[in-house]
């Protein structure tokens, strides 16, 4: 790849947990994959996190989602990506989300999203494939 993949990681809503494995640890292994990480951090909003996302020229906008709001911020952060033209960001994601929900957010067009206890190197090897066969 001529550039480093830019992925844009935060916590939207009102969760405000990122003292745990999850986030944070995802964001240093994604820097020690040679990704460059703008971790956005607690509490942004889907528009936060798209505007950060054109202003990057990202590749991926990871989120993670513990509160439950998955099936409103999803849906609310792919409809300002097509707002903003950037249909071709890999939009993805983890956190506590039921496989039914985790299916429908799929259907929308929301990219492969991880629950608990996955593999880091699934999650990098998810979006270094995804950005190879899509890149602009």
């Amino acid at each position: 790849m001529d550039r480093p993949i830019r992925i844009v990681m935060a916590k939207p809503g009102l969760d405000g947990h990122d003292r745990d494995r999850g986030i944070k640890v995802l964001a240093s292994a994604y820097r020690d994959a040679g990704m460059e990480v703008i971790y956005l951090g607690l509490r942004q909003t889907p528009e936060m996190i798209v505007s950060a996302a054109v202003q990057e020229d990202a590749d991926v906008i990871a989120l993670s989602i513990l509160s439950g709001a998955h099936m409103t911020i999803f849906p609310r952060v792919l409809e300002l990506m097509k707002e903003n033209d950037i249909e071709d960001v890999l939009l993805t994601g983890g956190g506590i989300i039921p496989e039914a929900d985790m299916q429908t957010l799929t259907d929308l067009g929301v990219g492969k999203l991880f629950g608990p206890g996955t593999p880091v190197q699934e999650t990098i090897d998810y979006i270094e494939d995804w950005v190879q066969s899509h890149r602009r």
